[in-house]
């Protein structure tokens, strides 16, 4: 599998981006996962429902599944800060490629996604592992670099780069 971040400060577009490159990659028949971070009292379960039921009961694991798909909700006793590479390593095993969206100081490969009108500093000074900049305003970037530069705006040329480059986003669970 491949594995690419997309970092960048709330109102950046990383979800516009990610949500963009998910078709662009099933367009080429590619299978995408994607990881992402969340603030620590999100619920994707609601009041009422039986699997809200038996997390509220006590449940550690609940798993529920249909003909279209399988959700698990795991219960923390204590607060828990999983790292990147445990959410990944929780990912069916046949993805082609893995989107992660936040996790800006992981290890991971990333794009670097900024807007001038954000008024945002730059990553890319203090990020080795930033490999390119997606942006609306390439002219705008504070500092020069030598990193590739993409248009936030074109999740296809985006997609092309990144399956370009594919090589350097091999990502193998055992080395983590």
């Amino acid at each position: 599998m491949k594995v690419v971040g997309f970092a960048g400060y709330s109102g950046s577009g990383k979800t516009t981006l990610v949500e963009r490159l998910i078709p662009a990659f099933r367009l080429q028949g590619l299978r995408v996962s994607v990881v992402k971070h969340a603030h620590h009292h999100f619920d994707i379960d609601h009041v009422g429902k039986d699997t809200y039921r038996h997390r509220e009961a006590g449940a550690f694991e609940v798993v529920v599944a249909s003909d279209k798909r399988l959700a698990l909700m795991r219960e923390f006793e204590q607060p828990t800060q999983l790292s990147v590479h445990q959410l990944i390593a929780e990912l069916y095993e046949g993805v082609d490629w893995v989107l992660v969206e936040g996790f800006k100081d992981s290890d991971l490969l990333k794009i670097e996604v900024w807007r001038a009108q954000s008024n945002k500093p730059v990553r890319y000074l203090n990020d080795d592992f930033i490999v390119a900049i997606a942006t609306d305003s390439p002219d705008q970037l504070p500092h020069a670099t030598q990193r590739p530069v993409l248009d936030i705006n074109d999740a296809d040329a985006v997609m092309n780069w990144l399956i370009t480059h594919e090589k350097r986003f091999d990502y193998r669970l055992e080395t983590f």
